[in-house]
C-alpha cells in the first residue's frame, strides 16, 4: 500500500483538543526523544505570536480501537513547546515564560499572563492555523518517511535511526535497559553527555559492546549495527547471556579504573577498546581483582593518555618533538581519521593489551579441589580444626578452602589449602 497523504492545516486550538481527548501521540515506538533547548523553544512561541509562519507538521493518522489516532511523525518539538507554554496535561511541569511586545515593553509572559491581560493574544494564539500532512500507508513505509524527512534541522544520529527503524527490536530494548541502569556512571564519568543520552548515543555504544561480546571480540561499527540490532537470531537466553556479560565487564571497568573520567578513555572511541580488552582478559580467565595490580594499571593508562594528548599537542602546533615514544605515536594514529573501521580498533586493543595485559595472571584452570586432595589434606593433619574459627572438624562437614582465593589468584593446591567448616568456607568468600 502506497503512502496516502492529506495536506490540510489545523488551529493550535484544535491540536489542544485533539491532545487532551488522547487522539496526539507525541511517543511513537519509531519517534527519537525530545532534543529541543529553551532557546529553541521561546524562538517558536515568538514567532507564533508574532504570526510568523513554522513549517508543517506531518503526522501518521491510524484507526486504533474505532478511534482515529495521529502519531506525530516531524513536529514533535514544536507540539510538545506550545503544550508546554499553555501547561497543558503532562507538559505543565515544563512550562516557560517568553519575553514578548505586547503593547506595554518587551516583557516575560507565560501563558497565564496571556490568558488574563491579553485576550485578543490569546484569541489569535489558539487559532494560529499550522500546515499539517496526514499521511497513511504501512508501518515499514511510515518509519522509511520519518528517516527521511528527519534529514534536515537537528538530524537524526545513527543511534536515532536505528532506533526508528528497529524500534521494537529486543535487543535495542535491552541495550536501552542498561543505558537506564548505568546512566550515572555515564555521566558522572563523562563518557556521555546529557545531550549525548537524549540522542541516543548510549543505545548505540551499549549495543555495539554487547554484538562485539555475541561476536567474540571487536566489530566494524559501519557494517554490524544495523545487522546486530535486527537480528533475530539472537534469542533471549542469549540475550541475557550477554547482559550479564556486559554488566560483569562493565563493574570490573569501573573497579580497576575509578579515575577513568581525568582521561581520555571517557571518549566513546577509547572507551569502547578499553571496554573490550577488559571483557576479553575476563573471558580468558586472568586475575583482575588485585587492588595494587589495578593501581598498577591505571597509572600506566594515564601515562598513555597524557602522552597521546602532549603529543597532539605539539603536534597542532607545528612544533613536533625530536624523540617520539613509539607507544604514543602508533595509539595517535589510531584516534586520527577512520577511528571506528575493524583494522582501527584491534590496532587500538593490541597497543592497549601491550601495555596492560602482562600485568595479570590467569586463574588456576582447576578451582575446586579434588576428593584425592580432600582425603589427602585429611588423613596427614594431626589436629583437624577449621582455621578460620578454630573449632573441631568432622568429615561430613569439612571442606578444602584457598587460603589465597582463587579469584584472586590462588592456586587449587595443597601448599595453598585449609581445612574449614562448609559454613566458614561459605562466609569468608574472597577474603
Amino acid at each position: 500500500m502506497a503512502i496516502q497523504s492529506d495536506f490540510g492545516e489545523r488551529t493550535i486550538n484544535e491540536m489542544m483538543l485533539m491532545f487532551r481527548s488522547g487522539q496526539i501521540n507525541l511517543e511513537p515506538g519509531f519517534q527519537r526523544k525530545s532534543v529541543w533547548g529553551g532557546v529553541d523553544r521561546k524562538r517558536l512561541i515568538q514567532s507564533i505570536v508574532s504570526n510568523y509562519p513554522v513549517p508543517c507538521i506531518f503526522l501518521y493518522k491510524r484507526e486504533h480501537k474505532g478511534r482515529l489516532i495521529y502519531d506525530v511523525i516531524d513536529g514533535k518539538q514544536r507540539m510538545e513547546t506550545i503544550f508546554m507554554f499553555m501547561r497543558l496535561g503532562r507538559f505543565k511541569r515544563d512550562a516557560f515564560d517568553v519575553k514578548l511586545e505586547l503593547g506595554d515593553g518587551l516583557e516575560s509572559y507565560g501563558w497565564k499572563d496571556i490568558c488574563h491581560d491579553h485576550h485578543a493574544t490569546r484569541s489569535a494564539f489558539l487559532g494560529y492555523k499550522i500546515s499539517t500532512v496526514e499521511v497513511t500507508g504501512d508501518l515499514s513505509q511510515i518509519i522509511d518517511l520519518f528517516c527521511r524527512i528527519n534529514s534536515t534541522g537537528k538530524r537524526l544520529t545513527s543511534g536515532e535511526k536505528r532506533h526508528a527503524r528497529f524500534y521494537d527490536s529486543a535487543f535495542l530494548a535491552e541495550a536501552q535497559w542498561l543505558v537506564d541502569r548505568y546512566e550515572w556512571y555515564f555521566l558522572d564519568y563523562g563518557i556521555l553527555s546529557r545531550s549525548q543520552l537524549d540522542r541516543m548515543k548510549g543505545t548505540e555504544l551499549v549495543s555495539e559492546l554487547l554484538m562485539s561480546i555475541h561476536n567474540g571480540g571487536i566489530i566494524n561499527k559501519k557494517t554490524s549495527l544495523d545487522r546486530a540490532i535486527g537480528n533475530e537470531s539472537i534469542n533471549g537466553n542469549t540475550l541475557n547471556s550477554l547482559s550479564r556479560e556486559f554488566v560483569g565487564t562493565l563493574n570490573l571497568v569501573k573497579k580497576m579504573f575509578p579515575n577513568i573520567h581525568q582521561t581520555r578513555f571517557s571518549n566513546t572511541v577509547d572507551f569502547y577498546s578499553l571496554f573490550m580488552l577488559v571483557w576479553e582478559m575476563r573471558d580468558k580467565g586472568f586475575i583482575l581483582a588485585d587492588r595494587k595490580l589495578n593501581n598498577i594499571a591505571e597509572r600506566l593508562l594515564r601515562k598513555l593518555s597524557n602522552g597521546v594528548d602532549e603529543l597532539r599537542a605539539m603536534m597542532k602546533t607545528g612544533r613536533p618533538p625530536k624523540q617520539i615514544h613509539p607507544l604514543y605515536r602508533d595509539y595517535l594514529l589510531t584516534v586520527q581519521g577512520d577511528t571506528d573501521s575493524a583494522a582501527t580498533r584491534n590496532r587500538r586493543a593490541e597497543l592497549l593489551r601491550t601495555l596492560l595485559a602482562s600485568l595479570f595472571e590467569f586463574k588456576d584452570d582447576l578451582r575446586i579441589f579434588t576428593p584425592e586432595q580432600r582425603r589427602l589434606i585429611w588423613n596427614t593433619e594431626e589436629k583437624r580444626v577449621c582455621r578460620i574459627c578454630k573449632k573441631p572438624l568432622h568429615w561430613d562437614d569439612f571442606t578444602v578452602d584457598h587460603i589465597v582465593a582463587w579469584i584472586k589468584g590462588g592456586k587449587t593446591e595443597i601448599k595453598n589449602a585449609q581445612m574449614a567448616h562448609r559454613s566458614c568456607n561459605s562466609k569468608k568468600g574472597a577474603r
